[in-house]
C-alpha cells in the first residue's frame, strides 16, 4: 500500500506509531520497546526500527518479522513514513508492505491478507492517491456532480491505484446491496484500490461519458491507471466482473477481484521519495550488560540470525528478478504476436483497397456508377451478447462440436470485453465453414492454410491468430501437455481424449488472454471438435 497525506511528517509519524502499537497489542505482542535497532516483541517475532533526518528529508521505518511455531516460513511486515520531496507539494508518504518468505527454496510464497494496520491507518489518516480519497468504505456516486468528479479521478495521470466501481442492480435497495454484497466483495481491496458504488441514478451519465468502458447491472469494473475513455481498444485493460459471477460465490469473487490490484501494487514503481529511502540494515541494540561469555554468545547468535535473514532477503530478490524476466519474455512474445497480426491485417487492408479500386474502375467503364459508389448491402453478423449466449448458439454451427467445460467458458463473461467475444465467434464461424469444406473434400491442408487462402470466403479469420502447434517445450512437458489433452467422442479416438495443440488466440493484453483449442476431424467425422474455450492454459511463461 502506497498513499500520501497532507499531514506533515511529524504528525504522520505520531499517528503511524500509535496505530502500530495498537496493532501489536491486538496480536498480543510487547510494544514497549520501539527504540532504534532490534527489539524482541515475542518469542517468535522481532521488530526493527530505523530513521533518518537530514537535508534530503526524513523517514521512519518499522519492520516486523514473525515466524510462528509450526508455520512454513517468515512473515515480514514493513511500515515506512517518508517526508515528501519538493515536487510532492508538502505531502507525506506512507507505505505498508506484507510479504511471506518461504522456509524452503522452491516453495511459493503464501498470498497475504490485508493487515489490520493498513485499515487502521486509512481510518486515522486522510489518505489520498492522486485526486482520490483512499478509504476503507466505498464512496457512493449519486448525482451528476459526483460523476464529474469521478471521471476526473479516473483520467488523473498521477493516480497509481486502480479504481474499482460496483453497480447496484435496478430494483435493489442500495444500502442493502452495499452491505450484503459490495462490502464482502471489497474486503481484500483496502489500501490497494479506490472504491466506489455507482448508484442507478448516476449510471446513465457515467456510461454515456465512458461509452467504451461502461459498467452496469450489478457488475463490477476495475479501472487501471492510464484510462483512455475515447479509445475503444483500451477497454480490454479494464476487466469486468458480472453479477452472475459475484452471486455464484462472493468469497471466490472477492479473491478474483483482488488479484489485479495486488499484482499492480507489487509491480508499480514507488514514488521518488520512497525510492530514495535506503535499504534497511538491521543492527542490534546496544546492551548495558558486561561483555561476558553469555552475552557474546547471544550476540553471536543474533548476528548469525541477521546473516540468515540477509541471505533469505537476497533469495527473495533473486526470485522477484526471475519473475520479472519471465514476465518480460511473455510480454515480448505477445508483442511479436501482435506485430505479426498487424502486418497481416495491413497487407489484407492494402489488398482490399486495390481490389476495390480495380472493381470501381471496371464498373465505371461500363457505366455502373451507382453500383461502384453506392453503399454495399452486406448482411451483418449478429454476435452473441455473452459467452454463455455463444454456447447456446453453437447449434447454429452444425460442423462444430463443443466438448469442453461449459463453466470455464461462461466464466469468461466476468472478465471479458466485446472484442474477445467477437473474435471467438468469428473463429467458430470460420472453423465451421472449414469443417464443412473438409467434409465435402473441398479443403486442402489444415485450418491455417485455409485462413491464408481465398477459400475462407464470407468468414475470414486472421492467420496470425491461428497456431496449429504448441512449442516443443509445452509438448514435452507432461503437466503442460496434459492440460491440452481434451475430450472427443470415442468414435474419434478410443481413449476419448486427444492432444489439442491447435488453437486460436482469442485475446491478449492481460492475465486471461483467452484461447480456443480445437481438433480437426473433417475428413472422417465431418466435424471440428472444440475442447477448450477459456483463459490461457499454463505454459513455460505462466
Amino acid at each position: 500500500m502506497v498513499v500520501s497525506t497532507e499531514s506533515d511528517y511529524v504528525d504522520t509519524c505520531g499517528i503511524a506509531e500509535r496505530e502500530l502499537v495498537e496493532w501489536l497489542k491486538s496480536k498480543r505482542y510487547d510494544p514497549s520497546g520501539l527504540d532504534e535497532g532490534r527489539t524482541e516483541i515475542a518469542a517468535h517475532a522481532t521488530l526493527d526500527r530505523d530513521s533518518e533526518s537530514g537535508r534530503n528529508g526524513a523517514y521512519s521505518r518499522w519492520r516486523m518479522r514473525e515466524t510462528p511455531p509450526g508455520a512454513s516460513g517468515t512473515w515480514q511486515s514493513t511500515l515506512v513514513v517518508r517526508s515528501g520531496l519538493p515536487e510532492d507539494e508538502g505531502r507525506t508518504w506512507v507505505q505498508v508492505d506484507i510479504e511471506h518468505q518461504p522456509a524452503n527454496a522452491g516453495e511459493f510464497p503464501t498470498p497475504a491478507n490485508t493487515p489490520g494496520i493498513a485499515r487502521s491507518l486509512l481510518d486515522a489518516l486522510e489518505a489520498r492517491d492522486g485526486q482520490a480519497d483512499v478509504t476503507t468504505a466505498p464512496a457512493f456516486i449519486e448525482d451528476d456532480v459526483d460523476v464529474d468528479d469521478l471521471l476526473e479521478e479516473l483520467c488523473d495521470a498521477n493516480r497509481r491505484m486502480p479504481v474499482v466501481i460496483a453497480t447496484v442492480p435496478y430494483g435493489k435497495d442500495p444500502d442493502d446491496w452495499a452491505r450484503t454484497v459490495v462490502e464482502p466483495l471489497f474486503r481484500n481491496l483496502h489500501g490497494l484500490a479506490v472504491l466506489y458504488v455507482l448508484m442507478p441514478t448516476a449510471q446513465a451519465k457515467f456510461n454515456t461519458a465512458l461509452e467504451y468502458h461502461p459498467v452496469f447491472g450489478g457488475g463490477v469494473r476495475t479501472y487501471v491507471p492510464g484510462l483512455d475513455p475515447a479509445w475503444k481498444p483500451d477497454a480490454q485493460r479494464h476487466p469486468v466482473m458480472s453479477r452472475r459471477t459475484i452471486e455464484a460465490g462472493t468469497r471466490r469473487a472477492a479473491a478474483i477481484l483482488a488479484t489485479l490490484p495486488q499484482r499492480l501494487a507489487s509491480r508499480h514503481a514507488l514514488p521518488a521519495a520512497l525510492l530514495s529511502v535506503p535499504r534497511q540494515r538491521t543492527r542490534l541494540r546496544p546492551s548495558s550488560d558486561g561483555a561476558d561469555i553469555a552475552q557474546l554468545r547471544n550476540d553471536n547468535a543474533a548476528l548469525t540470525s541477521l546473516l540468515d535473514e540477509a541471505e533469505q532477503a537476497e533469495a527473495m530478490r533473486v526470485n522477484e528478478i526471475n519473475d520479472l524476466y519471465a514476465e518480460l519474455a511473455k510480454t515480448e512474445r505477445g508483442s511479436d504476436d501482435l506485430r505479426g497480426e498487424n502486418e497481416e491485417l495491413y497487407d489484407k487492408f492494402q489488398e482490399s483497397q486495390r481490389l476495390i479500386r480495380f472493381l470501381r474502375e471496371r464498373l465505371e467503364a461500363v457505366g455502373e456508377f451507382a453500383t461502384a459508389y453506392g453503399s454495399a448491402d452486406v448482411p451483418a453478423i449478429t454476435y452473441p451478447e455473452t459467452f454463455a449466449d455463444l454456447l447456446d448458439r453453437l447449434e447454429e454451427l452444425p460442423f462444430i462440436t463443443f466438448t469442453g467445460n461449459l463453466k470455464t467458458t461462461r466464466g469468461l463473461d466476468s472478465q471479458s470485453v466485446d472484442n474477445w467475444l467477437n473474435v471467438a465467434w468469428d473463429g467458430l464461424l470460420a472453423l465451421n465453414q472449414f469443417a464443412e469444406a473438409s467434409a465435402n473434400g473441398k479443403a486442402s491442408g489444415d485450418f491455417l492454410s485455409w485462413c491464408k487462402s481465398e477459400a475462407s470466403g464470407n468468414f475470414p479469420f486472421p492467420a496470425a491468430k491461428v497456431a496449429m502447434r504448441e512449442s516443443d517445450t509445452v509438448a514435452r512437458n507432461g503437466k503442460l501437455r496434459s492440460e491440452r489433452v481434451l475430450p472427443v467422442p470415442e468414435a474419434v479416438d478410443a481413449d476419448g481424449r486427444v492432444f489439442m495443440q491447435a488453437h486460436l488466440k482469442i485475446g491478449g493484453g492481460n492475465t486471461v488472454a483467452p484461447r480456443l483449442h480445437f481438433y480437426e476431424d473433417g475428413p472422417r467425422s465431418g466435424k471440428v471438435y472444440v475442447g477448450y474455450l477459456g483463459p490461457h492454459l499454463r505454459n513455460t511463461l505462466t
